[in-house]
């Protein structure tokens, strides 16, 4: 697998320079095409992404057909990073909204830096756990506006 560089993207800038060659051992380049799904909730988690280029849907999926938008991640933008939460699958549907490069990352590869280096992990961690309360955030204000919008009798 050839070699990925990483240090451009701001999670990866907290990383040692062996840190990041570690990471870059085991990511690749993938091309995906609009409308094809990254992964689905309930998949097992086993790798992180990061958004070079094109646009992401984070949707809670449905039986019904209709989903739950939770976040549009673009360029830059990283996602699917459950194993920081000990997470073993996705919790979200991620869909993409265009045609798409990301760089897709052995997400075990992450939290055994992370569990070796506690300094770097912890400073991950926050960096993630800032990202995942957003969506939080923003998921409560979207639901809260679905609530508003019904009609009481």
């Amino acid at each position: 697998m050839p070699r990925v560089q990483l240090k451009s993207q701001a999670l990866f800038q907290l990383l040692r320079p062996e840190q990041v060659n570690a990471l870059s051992e085991v990511a690749e380049r993938v091309q995906l095409k609009s409308g094809e799904t990254v992964y689905s909730q309930g998949d097992e988690a086993e790798f992180m992404f990061v958004v070079l280029e094109g646009q992401v849907s984070l949707r809670t999926p449905s039986t019904t057909g209709a989903s739950l938008l939770i976040d549009q991640v673009t360029e830059g933008a990283i996602f699917g990073y459950c194993v920081c939460f000990e997470l073993t699958t996705y919790a979200l549907t991620a869909l993409c909204t265009e045609d798409t490069r990301l760089l897709k990352i052995r997400a075990d590869a992450l939290k055994k830096l992370m569990d070796q280096d506690l300094i770097m992990g912890y400073a991950i961690q926050t960096l993630i756990s800032r990202v995942y309360f957003r969506r939080y955030l923003e998921t409560m204000n979207k639901l809260q506006a679905i609530v508003h919008a019904v009609p009481l009798a």
